[in-house]
């Protein structure tokens, strides 16, 4: 993959994930207005599972092949808290379901951090030590 390629899946999957942060961040501020607003399919679990699924598959495609080239596990360690935080606060139905505050804070989390993992690789692949 050219260098070019993986900036840009870094980029895109960092936009992705802090933008996954802002969502979870802001739902427990728009659950009140959702029935005025209409946006209950965005907001909902099968968005939620969907931007998961894509954090998913973006983040350890791009990051797996980051530490396979440059051999630095610190963005691929991120990205794996990032994405443990992110399955759990979906799957754990009572923080899923009950807590609406918790599981907003461990999904905000969650995006956030592999939105760093992201950012972290990019600075791996600029690397001035970088002999690839």
């Amino acid at each position: 993959m050219s260098p070019r390629l993986h900036t840009l899946i870094d980029r895109f999957g960092a936009t992705g994930s802090l933008v996954c942060a802002v969502h979870c961040a802001l739902l427990p501020l728009l659950l009140a207005a959702i029935p005025t607003l209409g946006v209950s399919a965005w907001l909902g679990d099968r968005f939620e599972m969907a931007f998961v699924l894509f954090a998913s598959f973006i983040g350890i495609f791009s990051l797996v092949y980051g530490y396979r080239r440059h051999r630095h596990i610190r963005a691929l360690g991120v990205l794996l808290a990032g994405l443990a935080l992110l399955w759990t606060g979906l799957l754990y139905t009572p923080w899923h379901h009950g807590s609406l505050a918790l599981h907003a804070a461990v999904m905000t989390l969650g995006g956030t951090l592999i939105g760093l993992a992201h950012l972290l690789n990019l600075r791996h692949v600029h690397d001035a030590s970088c002999a690839h």
